[in-house]
């Protein structure tokens, strides 16, 4: 083993070490936590979350209805009691679900029922489906908190209800926005859904 070999692997046991110590002696700390939010079209909420420092995965799908196993065409003709949502897997030592809750208040429209900008239905519903008890209660003082501070004067309508089972939508929903960049901008901005966010809680700094 000639001396450069040495040098190297050297250097590479220690970053290793730095690395575990800056980690709690755990080179692979993260720490997995799940979230379901409904926001309308489940395109926009997974392309919104997909930007938040610490998301690690996003599965857009379906949720808090009563049919087994249902497709999109039965979810986006009504009847099923589903919502479009959105599954967040997000590492908590960098993103926490407060932190989570706020940017969701702040990606959709929270005064109208059934309905999300341009799409209408149930199925459209905006909800914060919480997985446990201490999601349920962060969830009650950010809506609490939002009824005090709001930058508008109408009421919040958004649920807040315990999560259902998940069902993952169709393979072609999944990141629709990277799949079909021009389809999902223009279906966006048509739909009218940055203006009305805009007009709610103006604009992103």
């Amino acid at each position: 083993m000639n001396r450069i070999t040495l040098i190297l692997m050297a250097s590479l046991m220690a970053s290793g070490l730095n690395y575990a110590q800056a980690n709690n002696g755990n080179p692979s700390a993260e720490k997995h936590e799940t979230a379901i939010f409904a926001g309308g079209c489940f395109w926009c909420v997974e392309s919104d979350f997909d930007k938040v420092p610490g998301v690690v995965r996003t599965v857009s799908g379906y949720s808090n209805g009563h049919k087994k196993n249902p497709s999109y065409r039965q979810v986006s003709a009504g009847g099923t009691g589903h919502a479009e949502v959105v599954q967040i897997v997000y590492d908590a030592n960098r993103v926490s679900y407060k932190q989570l809750l706020d940017v969701f208040w702040r990606s959709i429209d929270p005064t109208v029922e059934d309905r999300q900008f341009c799409d209408r239905g149930d199925q459209y519903r905006s909800g914060i489906f919480y997985l446990n008890d201490r999601q349920r209660q962060l969830a009650v003082e950010s809506k609490t908190a939002l009824e005090k501070s709001k930058p508008f004067k109408a009421d919040i309508v958004t649920e807040i209800t315990q999560a259902g089972t998940f069902y993952p939508a169709e393979e072609y929903h999944q990141d629709y926005y990277k799949k079909n960049p021009l389809r999902y901008k223009y279906y966006r901005f048509s739909c009218g859904r940055d203006k009305r966010i805009a007009e709610l809680w103006g604009k992103k700094q």
